[in-house]
C-alpha cells in the first residue's frame, strides 16, 4: 500500500484492496461492474477464448464478470514487475488453470502481454499494458471519486477515523 494522509485516497485504496479480496473458492469479491467491463462479448463483438471455446461459466466470457478482469489487472499493476502465472494464481486465490484462462483472454483484449522471463527462458511473464493500466487507472479514479461524494457529510475526524479503520479492515482480510 502507498502510504498517503488523505483520508478520501486512503479509503479509496482500503476498499479497493478488499473489493479484489477473493473470498473461498475463487469468488469475486463485493459485485459490481463499472467502466472496466467488456461483458462476455469483448471490444470486437464476439466471446473471447482459447481453444476455441468458453471457459466463462454461469458468468460469461472467458474471464466472468468485469470484477475477474478488474483483480487479474489491479494485480499486474501492484506488482513490482512482470510476474509467472502461478504468482497471479496465488494472488488472486484461483487455481493456476483458471489463472490461465484469466491470463489468455486479457492477452487477447490487449490488457496484458506475455513475455520471456530473462532469468529462465523456459517461462513467461506477465505484464500489464497501457491499455490495462488505463483501466486500471479509470477504475481508482472511480472509486475515489465515488468515496469522496459519499463522504459529504462527514467531518475531517470521521473521514481519517473511517480511514484508519478501514486500511485494518483490509489489512486483516484473509487473503
Amino acid at each position: 500500500m502507498v502510504e498517503n494522509a488523505d483520508p478520501v485516497a486512503r479509503i479509496a485504496e482500503a476498499l479497493g484492496r478488499l473489493r479484489m479480496a477473493g473470498r473461498p473458492g475463487g469468488r469475486e469479491g463485493f459485485p459490481g461492474r463499472g467502466p472496466w467491463d467488456l461483458g462476455s462479448h469483448g471490444r470486437h463483438g464476439h466471446e473471447h477464448t482459447s481453444h476455441g471455446h468458453g471457459h466463462g461459466g454461469p458468468h460469461g466470457g472467458p474471464l466472468g464478470r468485469g470484477m475477474a478482469r478488474l483483480r487479474l489487472l489491479e494485480v499486474l499493476a501492484r506488482s513490482a514487475g512482470p510476474q509467472p502465472v502461478g504468482a497471479l494464481a496465488e494472488a488472486l486465490g484461483v487455481d493456476q488453470p483458471r489463472a490461465s484462462r484469466l491470463v489468455q483472454a486479457a492477452v487477447e483484449m490487449g490488457l496484458a502481454r506475455r513475455e520471456a522471463d530473462p532469468s529462465d527462458a523456459r517461462r513467461t511473464l506477465v505484464a500489464l499494458t497501457e491499455q490495462g493500466r488505463a483501466i486500471v487507472d479509470r477504475s481508482r479514479g472511480a472509486r475515489a471519486d465515488a468515496v469522496a461524494d459519499a463522504l459529504d457529510g462527514f467531518t475531517a475526524a470521521e473521514r481519517a477515523q473511517l480511514a484508519d479503520l478501514l486500511t485494518r479492515l483490509a489489512d486483516a482480510w484473509p487473503r
